[in-house]
Formats: structure tokens, C-alpha cells, sequence
């Protein structure tokens, strides 16, 4: 049964515990942003080159226009189901379920991601200790176990644990970035202000996959029912996740290209792009502590999304898109215990096989995030759809409300359409059919429960 005012519900979930750092977490988490700077800035340079950093100026753009809307929106409207919620309230059902299915596999998907690259560090530090690696299979379903223990246990030791997860990660890789912008000296590095070698096509591509670098930062909003005073902390996270992402991200970017050039290395082939930047710091030992961290926060990351999905899973429970048993919550943890089992499960499985397979670790967190991308995107374009509507409603619509949401759905399109055209080689251009064809079954089902039974769906 949907709720006439979603953000006074609490679904069986914990009332208002997290405070504004810990909600901010969550957003945080999710982006996982150490794994930019190591993983996905070197993917965008090989595409963009010494446009490098305009490809993450032009993504924070991007986002932050979603990230205004999304803020809307939570300032009025507090629930598990975030995204899902907000699009449902406005928009015909059928959209709002695709908005449902689609935030339930982009969630899911980037955890998979990141269970992905969890495993191809592990092994990468276990060989640089042993010179032997172990199963990666073992190593997937490692991560995730752990990661549903503590997310089913207490949202609250989850949230403050990638809370510091992520701090003492990115302070280590902002260290190494002023200490190679210090032997720099203050000299511009005029290839990458003036594009020397950058083409459109590249930029335009290079720019689509800096966006995968931010996606999840609205997942603080998932939270809406156990962060304290939601109508105010999570408008704020999601603004802060996407502004302070952005700016580390250019940043790095920046600072990548300039210091491996200095190295005589070119970042698009660096198979280890901070453990270079660290020498040339004179901190090496750094580098390695890097490789740690970006490690934690892959778990850090698992984490988020598990605790991400099993709330979205637990409001389409509760809206007849899922199965009832979905909904129940943990009588002491006041956790959704079900929910995180599912979708802990669901992020594993597809890994345990890839990696079954002979895949590697990284090849799996381009897959699998690639994947979560057309989810976030479809997801993020709704939300951006609906917002004018919903202003209406509650008498806060202006022009420049009008403006900004159609700005933001137009760069989502555009993003969508980079991902699409051309069509990417290999099991790239598998992705976009996969994620139709989930998007049709989620659909399916949604219109068989509405023929054949009378559940009051959200947004009906």
C-alpha cells in the first residue's frame, strides 16, 4: 500500500539515526571515489586524452544539474525508495516501475562492479606480498558476505565505517596529487588547457564514461527513513556528494596526466598510475597504500550499494513490484534483512561466474559498470521529467524550475546516446540489450500483477 506522504513512513526501518556525516557516507560510499583516480581516469585519458579534465568538467555539470533536482525533490519527500519514489509520485506507473527496475539493476549492477575490482586488488597485493594470488570466485563471494553481515546488522556502524573507509582513502591519493603539483612548481600544463591531439568524438566518449565515476551519488536518499531530519541532511548530501566528487575528480585528472607525462608514462597504458605519481612525490610508500585503500573502498562500495538496493527492493515490496516477503525488516537490527540477502546475491552471482570464467577483475568493473550506467541514466532522466509537476503541486514552481530539469534530462539523453552510438565493440555492445531485456521482464511482471490482482501500485 503506497503512503499518502512517504517521508512519514518508516517501513520497519530505524527512525532517524544517522547523522548528517553518516548520510553524506552513503553517497560517498557508493561513488567509491578512490577508485577514479586508480581505475577510471586512465579509461577516460585513453579516450580524451589531454581533454581529460574537461571530460570531468562537463560530468560535474552533468550531475550537478540531476543533483539539483534530486535535491528538490528531497526536500519535500523522505523515503526508502528515493529516486523511485520521487518519479512515481509524478509520472504514470509504468514509468515509475521503470524507474524502479531500472535503480534496483543500477545499484545492484555497480556492486557487482566493485566486487569486481575488489578482487583484482586483493590479488594484485597478494602477489606483491606472496607472488600468489587466490580464487577470485572465493574472493567475490568474500566481499559480499561480509558486506550483508554488516549492512544486515546495524545501517549505523555501516554508514560511520565507509564514512572513514573513504576519508583516510582519498586523503591519501590528495596527498600524493599536492606533492606532484608541488615539484610541478605553479607552471600550467598548457597541452591540456590548449586539447593538443583531442578530438570530439573522443571527448564526447571520454565524457560518458566520466560520468560512470559519479553515478550512486544520490543514494543518500535511500536512507530517507533513517537519516535524522531527512528533509534537510539528504538534499545536502546528495548537493555535497556530487560537488566534492567533481572537484577531487578534475583534480586527479589534471594531475594524472600532467605527472605521468613528467614520468615519460602515458596514463591511458599505466597499468599503476598512483604508485608513478607516488615515486615522483617522493613518497612511494604511498603508492601502495593506495592500492590498499582503493582496495577497502571497493569493499566500501559493495557495502553502499547492498544498502542501497535492499531499501529500494523493500519500497517495490511494498508498492506490489516484488514479492511481499521482501518488505519484512528485522525485529532488533530494524534492517531488511531479506531484501540485503537478495540483492548481496544478486551482485555476487554474475562475478562469481565472469570470474569462474577467466575474467579479469577489471574487465568486470568496465562490464558491470557500464551496465549500472543505462539504469542511473534512465533513472535520472524520469526523476528530471517529473520535477516540474511535482513543483506544481506544491507551489514552488518557478522558471528557472522549469529550465534546470529539462537541462539536466537533455545531458542524461545525450549521455545515453554517447553510450549507444557508436555501437561499442565486444561484450560492450552486449549491454544495452541485457539491460532491455531485464527492463521488459521488470515490466511484465509489473502489468501482470496490476491485471491480475489489485494492489495499490505507487504513482496509480
Amino acid at each position: 500500500m503506497a503512503q499518502a506522504h512517504p517521508e512519514l513512513a518508516s517501513y520497519g526501518l530505524r527512525r532517524e539515526v544517522l547523522s548528517p556525516m553518516e548520510t553524506l557516507a552513503q553517497s560517498v560510499s557508493t561513488i567509491a571515489p578512490t577508485t577514479t583516480p586508480v581505475a577510471t581516469i586512465p579509461l577516460v585519458c585513453a579516450l580524451a586524452g589531454n581533454g581529460t579534465w574537461l571530460a570531468y568538467v562537463l560530468a560535474t555539470a552533468a550531475i550537478l544539474l540531476v543533483a539539483l533536482c534530486i535535491a528538490k525533490f528531497a526536500r519535500y519527500s523522505a523515503s526508502p525508495g528515493s529516486l523511485y519514489t520521487y518519479a512515481s509520485m509524478i509520472l504514470p506507473p509504468w514509468l515509475g516501475a521503470t524507474a524502479a527496475w531500472s535503480l534496483l539493476l543500477a545499484y545492484i549492477a555497480t556492486g557487482s562492479s566493485v566486487i569486481g575490482g575488489f578482487y583484482h586488488f586483493a590479488n594484485l597485493l597478494l602477489r606483491d606480498a606472496s607472488g600468489h594470488g587466490t580464487s577470485t570466485v572465493f574472493l567475490s563471494f568474500l566481499v559480499t558476505a561480509v558486506s550483508i553481515s554488516i549492512a544486515w546488522r546495524d545501517v549505523k556502524i555501516s554508514a560511520r565505517l565507509m564514512l572513514w573507509i573513504e576519508a583516510v582513502s582519498v586523503s591519501f591519493i590528495l596527498i600524493v596529487v599536492i606533492l606532484v603539483l608541488c615539484r610541478h612548481g605553479g607552471h600550467l600544463d598548457w597541452e591540456q588547457f590548449h586539447l593538443r591531439g583531442v578530438t570530439g568524438s573522443g571527448l564526447r566518449l571520454g565524457l560518458v564514461l566520466a560520468l560512470f565515476s559519479f553515478v550512486g551519488f544520490e543514494s543518500a536518499t535511500t536512507l530517507g527513513s533513517e537519516a535524522r531530519n531527512p528533509l534537510e541532511t539528504i538534499p545536502r548530501a546528495v548537493i555535497q556528494s556530487a560537488l566534492l566528487a567533481g572537484v577531487i575528480f578534475i583534480v586527479c585528472a589534471y594531475t594524472e596526466v600532467l605527472g605521468l607525462r613528467s614520468a615519460g608514462q602515458d596514463l591511458a597504458t599505466s597499468p599503476a598510475p598512483m604508485r608513478v605519481l607516488a615515486k615522483l612525490g617522493g613518497l612511494p610508500i604511498l603508492g601502495l597504500l593506495i592500492d590498499i585503500g582503493a582496495l577497502v573502498s571497493m569493499f566500501a562500495g559493495t557495502l553502499a550499494c547492498i544498502t542501497a538496493a535492499a531499501r529500494v527492493l523493500l519500497l517495490m515490496s511494498h508498492n506490489g513490484l516484488a514479492h511481499t516477503s521482501l518488505q519484512k525488516t528485522h525485529a532488533r537490527n530494524e534492517t531488511p534483512g531479506f531484501a540485503i540477502a537478495v540483492t548481496g546475491t544478486a551482485a555476487a552471482l554474475p562475478v562469481a561466474i565472469l570470474a569462474a570464467r577467466g575474467a579479469s577483475g577489471l574487465d568486470v568493473y568496465g562490464w558491470m559498470g557500464s551496465l549500472a550506467t543505462y539504469g542511473f541514466i534512465v533513472t535520472y532522466a524520469l526523476v528530471s521529467v517529473a520535477l516540474p509537476h511535482y513543483l506544481r503541486a506544491h507551489n514552488a514552481y518557478h522558471r528557472l524550475a522549469q529550465i534546470i530539469p529539462w537541462l539536466a534530462c537533455a545531458a542524461m539523453l545525450l549521455a545515453l546516446i554517447g553510450n549507444l552510438y557508436p555501437v561499442p565493440e565486444g561484450p560492450y555492445g552486449k549491454l544495452p540489450y541485457i539491460y532491455l531485456i531485464y527492463l521488459v521482464a521488470g515490466l511484465t511482471w509489473f502489468f501482470w500483477r496490476a491485471r491480475n490482482q489489485k494492489p495499490t501500485l505507487l504513482g496509480s
